[in-house]
């Protein structure tokens, strides 16, 4: 077991004579610290009269410890707790602790030197009892943890604010502008609604995301659900949305879904449940892993009416559906190709990696199927609706 040094007894009478000057000895410290350390360099961030305060609880303490023995670190973490809550630099309050006490060190030793009766040994204990007493570190933890608990209430109150965002909640002007400011976002957009699909409940999908973005001078807030995590990303300025791709490629593994860029805030919901269609698509097997929502007249068709999309693709595409899991996919596959190739079957076989003979029999066979040709052009945007809805859906089956 160590056991913390205790001050020498021939020091007492002389602490106990700097106790009786402690007020003076206040004053002199906190002009010591003002003038070598820039954050209380003047009244802006900590008032004089509250610094020679605290300079002369200090000093009290340090003093009255050496009169009597104890051992009250209230005063240190007093002062700990208060920087912490005014958001002071934890650096800054121990170099203004290392030069107080300095400051006190050099008076307690010119006194002692003075007295009669107290030796060069009696120094050096002193010194041991100094330097374990650890008023600076006992400040330093009263601030850490006073620090840690205004991050974890900051962090609840955004958590709160993002939630009441992504539900609607906030739909006042003035209302939405403060939600912005306090999130760190821009009160104009445009924005995203960015979702991550959650593979392990109370586990980020993206680690780190909000400060990885601001590095990229992109500001977002963040909620993390039980499946997935969600986040507001601000898309204004030059090349936001670029950097919002290039941060997300560098996350391997999730699925993520964005929103298109939308402009008003109270349009958040609305974002939020197009980011989850496209987070759809990206589960999707050999999907991709990052999937932004198309803004096409089809896609916001699917999103505004999902149950309606279902049953138009069940209506359909329901024979294709029901045939084995394989064969169903080669004939969808198939089929959106030829869409993306612009109804050429040369251009989706070269596409596909195969003979067009083989999309001219799959086509046929799809045709066949649902009962409809392509080449009528009602048929084609019957198909077009019920492939899309399959696309943007959730991965289960309509």
């Amino acid at each position: 077991m160590i056991r913390t040094p205790v001050p020498p007894a021939e020091i007492a009478p002389v602490a106990a004579a700097l106790l009786g000057r402690v007020e003076e000895l206040g004053v002199r410290m906190a002009r010591r610290i003002r003038a070598e350390v820039d954050f209380y360099g003047d009244d802006g961030r900590v008032p004089f009269e509250r610094l020679s305060s605290s300079c002369t609880r200090n000093a009290a303490l340090v003093f009255g410890q050496l009169v009597d023995g104890g051992s009250d670190m209230t005063s240190a973490h007093d002062t700990g707790r208060e920087h912490a809550r005014q958001g002071a630099p934890l650096s800054e309050l121990l170099n203004a602790y290392r030069v107080g006490s300095g400051f006190l060190w050099s008076e307690l030793t010119a006194e002692a030197r003075a007295t009669a009766g107290v030796t060069a040994d009696t120094i050096v204990a002193l010194a041991a009892w100094w330097v374990n007493e650890g008023l600076a570190a006992a400040a330093s933890d009263a601030y850490r943890e006073a620090a840690s608990e205004l991050s974890r209430r900051r962090e609840r109150e955004r958590s709160a604010l993002v939630e009441a965002l992504f539900t609607g909640v906030l739909t006042d002007r003035t209302t939405l502008w403060d939600a912005a400011d306090a999130l760190g976002l821009s009160s104009e957009g445009p924005y995203a609604v960015v979702v991550a699909a959650v593979t392990v409940p109370g586990k980020e999908a993206l680690p780190g995301i909000e400060p990885r973005l601001l590095a990229e001078q992109v500001r977002s807030a963040w909620r993390l659900l039980p499946d997935l995590q969600v986040g507001v990303v601000g898309l204004r300025g030059r090349g936001g949305e670029d950097a919002l791709l290039r941060v997300l490629g560098r996350s391997p593994g999730p699925r993520v879904g964005i929103s298109p860029p939308y402009l008003a805030l109270r349009d958040t919901p609305r974002a939020l449940r197009l980011a989850r269609l496209a987070l759809g698509t990206a589960a999707r097997g050999g999907g991709a892993a990052i999937a932004r929502f198309d803004e096409s007249p089809l896609a916001l068709l699917v999103a505004a009416s999902p149950e309606e999309a279902g049953r138009i693709a069940r209506a359909v595409l329901g024979p294709v559906l029901e045939l084995p899991s394989e064969e169903g996919e080669r004939l969808l596959e198939t089929l959106e190709h030829w869409y993306a190739a612009g109804g050429s079957t040369t251009a989706a076989a070269g596409l596909l990696y195969c003979h067009r003979n083989t999309v001219r029999y799959r086509l046929r066979r799809l045709e066949e199927l649902t009962g409809r040709s392509l080449r009528d052009p009602r048929a084609v945007a019957d198909l077009a609706v019920a492939l899309h809805a399959l696309r943007l859906l959730p991965p289960e089956r309509p």
